[in-house]
């Protein structure tokens, strides 16, 4: 075969795929897995998480319990105890889920990449510019779930949770081949925009977007289900405490967590497009902190 024709083949896949997961109708086929998902009866039950297994590789063997009452308490499942371990160094902010590393850099003038050439507004997706202001010049990754992976996302440092603002929108799939031919695909979906505060004051942001068939997102520290028949309000102010690596909430389904901090904060090393990642790994680190590590590096010599 040439690279010719295995390009074109690799087109037509994307081609394909593109269509079945987004040229249908969305927004009911996403209402329809959110009540299918959630019907307690043990066959249906275990053949949905069969034919799951033939298009995902599905690995349940850390999850808490084996036997699920649904679709939806497989999708949701907790892991055992001991089965992710959180990076403790106060110096690190933690990666809140399992995902895998999309784009990520630098936030410059409002903006910030989705795929190669495809760059969104950060105002956009915050929906208001007062609160993407405090990223400008700062740090971001974009995570992205796939279907199998554990769905729960947790806090990537000591903290205090002081805002919620739930934005409703589209529920276009967000796999690397969409993110490659809709714009501003994240500023479309329905997403929630949790505000956090660390002890030192540093804002950080974490942004859930939800997906086809996803389009639910459940917060511990907020009695309400975000969703698409959600009536607002849309701004849900709050002061909770959080713990790093204390579970903030779950999706309903894969998805995406784009995590933001100011100016001063970088990437981990080693954290670059592409690698997977698991929640309680190191994300990010805090100012001063890779100053810091070099100084003592140079010391030892």
């Amino acid at each position: 075969m040439t690279l010719a024709e295995l390009r074109n083949r690799l087109l037509l896949q994307e081609d394909i795929n593109f269509l079945l997961t987004n040229r249908v109708p969305r927004h009911a086929l996403t209402l329809f897995m959110g009540w299918f998902s959630k019907i307690r009866h043990p066959w249906v039950c275990k053949a949905s998480i069969g034919v799951w297994r033939l298009f995902a590789d599905l690995d349940l063997s850390d999850a808490k319990k084996q036997q699920f009452e649904s679709l939806h308490d497989c999708f949701t499942r907790e892991l055992k105890p001991g089965a992710r371990s959180v990076d403790m160094d106060t110096q690190n902010l933690a990666s809140p889920c399992d995902g895998i590393v999309g784009a990520c850099g630098t936030v410059v003038a409002g903006q910030v990449l989705q795929a190669k050439g495809f760059a969104y507004r950060t105002d956009d997706l915050f929906g208001r510019a007062e609160l993407a202001a405090p990223f400008e010049g700062g740090s971001y990754v974009t995570l992205r779930l796939t279907s199998s992976m554990y769905h729960r996302f947790h806090a990537p440092h000591d903290g205090t949770v002081e805002h919620v603002s739930y934005l409703s929108g589209d529920t276009w799939n967000v796999n690397p081949i969409a993110l490659k031919r809709v714009e501003r695909l994240f500023c479309r979906n329905e997403r929630a925009v949790i505000r956090l505060r660390l002890a030192n004051g540093a804002p950080l942001a974490l942004v859930p977007v939800a997906a086809i068939l996803v389009a639910s997102i459940r917060l511990h520290f907020l009695n309400v289900l975000l969703h698409l028949r959600w009536p607002g309000p849309n701004e849900l102010p709050c002061q909770h405490a959080v713990r790093k690596g204390q579970e903030l909430g779950w999706f309903e389904h894969g998805s995406t967590i784009i995590v933001f901090a100011p100016r001063g904060f970088v990437l981990a090393p080693g954290i670059q497009s592409g690698m997977p990642i698991r929640m309680g790994q190191a994300l990010m680190r805090l100012p001063g902190a890779a100053g810091e590590a070099a100084a003592a590096d140079g010391s030892s010599r």
